[in-house]
């Protein structure tokens, strides 16, 4: 009897150890799987050069009126020097310029 007990309590023992291990192998292979990037790109949209209708899609914030807005400054006062010169354009704030102050250059 004690024989019987003993057979069954190393069995045991035995196919835990050996679904641990199978489990810590799944989880390893899953570890060493390449992991898909995604890598957003983010458009560059130069303020000097862009039209209405390119300011409009790729800004945030900005709606028609707006863009027009920017081309109509640009019109009237020449290429903007800086980024920060948008702040002069009727209808654009800080916070709009701060949301698309990484998608803006004017070279």
């Amino acid at each position: 009897m004690l024989k019987v007990r003993l057979s069954s309590v190393l069995f045991a023992v035995l196919a835990s150890f050996s679904l641990a291990a199978t489990a810590a192998e799944t989880q390893k292979s899953q570890n060493t799987k390449p992991a898909a990037v995604q890598v957003a790109q983010v458009a560059v949209v130069n303020l000097n050069t862009a039209d209405a209708d390119t300011l409009q899609r790729e800004l945030v914030g900005i709606g028609d009126t707006k863009a027009r807005a920017i081309v109509a400054y640009r019109d009237a006062h020449g290429n903007f020097a800086s980024v920060d010169e948008l702040l002069e354009v009727k209808g654009i704030g800080e916070a709009t310029l701060e949301k698309n102050r990484d998608k803006l250059s004017v070279n």
